[in-house]
């Protein structure tokens, strides 16, 4: 696993070499600022790439398994999925940017392996925008600069059937627009085999 200036590296990158949409800048000055812990926070509480700097990581991932999913034979001449790759890595990067300043770092009593007490470390969920999960993420990024309708529904939907909304909601956004299908797609491959415990 890459350290968490590597990882910042690599996402400016990426973002600057794809993105260049007006406001794109402001909003990657704001992710960079210290008014974000983008670059350090975990990418959840305890399941997946719950560490310091997961949350950038997973966006990068995320965007690697979208970028690979739509370049295959499959989803370019049997679907036509053909995406600018601006949009890839909008939707990709920032799928998860509601999670900026949503956890932080607390203790708790635990036993180490020695079977003495000792205060440890762990996230916890602090959540002081609560507009949901992909319609923060649209909001926020549509604050900075202007979002297509497809791409703002990848970003919304990215979560799939796991959110709690409406089933049948969800099924004609990921109908409708094949993005949003593709994120989500991307967004559980890396959560679980780039990330997770599949094996």
């Amino acid at each position: 696993m890459a350290n968490v200036n590597e990882l910042k590296d690599k996402f400016c990158d990426i973002y600057t070499s794809n993105i260049t949409r007006p406001g794109s800048d402001k909003l990657l000055n704001y992710l960079l600022s210290e008014g974000s812990d983008f670059f350090t926070a975990p990418a959840s509480t305890r399941y997946h790439n719950a560490f310091e700097g997961g949350l950038c990581d997973h966006s990068i991932h995320v965007y690697e398994c979208l970028k690979g999913y739509l370049e295959n034979h499959r989803s370019k001449d049997e679907y036509g999925l053909d995406y600018p790759d601006e949009t890839i890595a909008i939707v990709g990067l920032l799928h998860d940017v509601c999670k900026v300043n949503l956890y932080r770092t607390s203790y708790r009593n635990a036993k180490n392996e020695d079977g003495v007490w000792e205060k440890v470390p762990y996230f916890e969920y602090h959540d002081t925008l609560p507009y949901g999960h992909g319609e923060k993420s649209v909001y926020i990024v549509s604050s900075y600069m202007r979002l297509t309708r497809e791409e703002a529904m990848a970003i919304r939907w990215h979560m799939g059937f796991s959110g709690e909304e409406n089933t049948n909601t969800i099924g004609r956004a990921l109908g409708m627009y094949p993005l949003a299908l593709a994120t989500h797609i991307a967004d559980m491959e890396a959560t679980f085999y780039m990330e997770g415990n599949h094996k």
